[in-house]
């Protein structure tokens, strides 16, 4: 073989080598910059697609895992049952936003974080307790991220006209502002109420103020048996300083105004929506979810309210508050579960959970993020976040028309 022959042998295998390498290289830097392995990542949820990706945006220079996730909001009408039919016929996402109240009923179709990725006592530690329907038998359903309490919203002027400079406290102040709030024309009918309670059609929110009224009097909606099967609780129980039953009780106050046979009688079924009525001037008094905030300013700018605590029980030591958790569940047959698994780790942390709760103006469900300085209504709800308590819903839609059910029959007698 002729040296020139040689030389140029040697020559190709290293230019050969050197692109092999190069490559190498180029893949290696790909793989820890631009573009992360772990493939991409649909999730569906009803938050605001442009207020998710900022969020997601501020924390780009710490992963870039992040991008690639790919964020669809969803109508939340009809989020729960286009979600069911993607996921049944093959086309859903690979992550997904679901709230405590439905963890229970999707368990089937989610991947089940067990022990080994999320033990109980780590769940308790790191998240509210009103996240705890995300633990069952079998693991967590899903990792908490967001939380909605729900708050009393009050009108100024109309309180201030009746002589309160401040909304109530304790529930057993409600009797005295629905007199003294509530104004009827000459024929009786209710022009401006204390607040809406008494019916459920037209109440935003009926069956959590309701849960909450039970839960605030120590009651119990559902619980977990000897075998860990989901009962019902909703059975006759002696609250801690011997008041009546908790649900006859909160079932009796709740319906009371709106009794008009009733000193305090203040709502009934004529009026609007709740939420309606509150931004049109003819509340006094709204209990609504903290996201509803931004929503009531739009619709009455000139509207002179402010937001406080969910009133509580007098004499009862430990308050609680009822609300919405939000978290991130993988279905059982996402096309990327390890791409899945890694993105809603990411989302979960301290720092991207504070990002979103900063962009979408509702609370983190952490605790070590709900323990940082905050000031005005940010520390209001956060606060309202600590005190919230859940139970483990077995079907959202069947329980409301129970609710629905127990407060009509009770208000027709």
């Amino acid at each position: 073989m002729k040296k020139n022959s040689v030389f140029q042998i040697v020559l190709l295998c290293t230019f050969g080598a050197l692109a092999v390498a190069g490559v190498l290289i180029f893949s290696f830097y790909i793989s820890k910059g631009t573009t992360s392995s772990i493939g991409s990542v649909t999730i569906w949820g009803t938050f605001d697609e442009i207020s998710i990706q900022r969020a997601i945006g501020t924390q780009m220079d710490i992963t870039t895992d992040l991008q690639n996730a790919h964020y669809v909001q969803k109508d939340a009408k009809t989020y729960m049952s286009d979600l069911i039919d993607a996921l049944a016929s093959g086309t859903g996402p690979d992550l997904f936003f679901l709230t405590q109240e439905e963890a229970y009923s999707e368990t089937p179709r989610v991947s089940v974080l067990g022990a080994d990725k999320v033990s109980q006592s780590q769940f308790e530690s790191t998240w509210v307790d009103g996240a705890l329907p995300f633990i069952g038998p079998g693991g967590a359903v899903g990792i908490p991220v967001l939380a909605d309490p729900l708050v009393l919203y009050w009108n100024k002027d109309i309180l201030a006209a009746s002589g309160f400079s401040q909304p109530p406290q304790y529930w057993d102040q409600l009797y005295d502002f629905a007199v003294r709030v509530t104004r009827k024309d000459d024929a009786g009918t209710v022009q401006v109420a204390a607040i809406p309670f008494g019916t459920y059609g037209n109440v935003d929110h009926a069956k959590e103020i309701i849960s909450t009224l039970i839960l605030q009097a120590n009651g119990s909606i559902t619980q977990r048996d000897q075998n860990s099967r989901l009962v019902s609780g909703l059975m006759a129980k002696q609250s801690q300083n011997g008041q009546a039953a908790a649900v006859p009780s909160a079932l009796r106050f709740y319906t009371e105004y709106a009794d008009p046979s009733k000193e305090d009688y203040t709502w009934n079924r004529s009026f609007p929506s709740s939420q309606k009525a509150f931004t049109s001037g003819q509340v006094a008094l709204y209990i609504g979810y903290a996201s509803e905030l931004s929503a009531i300013r739009q619709a009455n700018p000139n509207l002179n309210f402010a937001v406080a605590a969910m009133p509580q029980i007098r004499g009862v030591a430990t308050a609680v508050d009822g609300g919405i958790v939000y978290g991130l569940a993988i279905p059982k047959n996402s096309k990327n579960p390890v791409g899945a698994y890694v993105i809603q780790n990411l989302l979960a942390t301290p720092a991207m959970s504070l990002a979103l709760s900063n962009e979408l103006g509702i609370p983190s469900a952490r605790r070590d993020v709900l323990a940082q300085t905050a000031k005005g209504d940010a520390l209001l709800l956060n606060k309202q976040v600590i005190l919230m308590k859940s139970w483990t819903d077995p079907d959202p839609e069947k329980t409301d028309n129970i609710f629905r059910a127990m407060i009509e029959d009770t208000t027709s007698g």
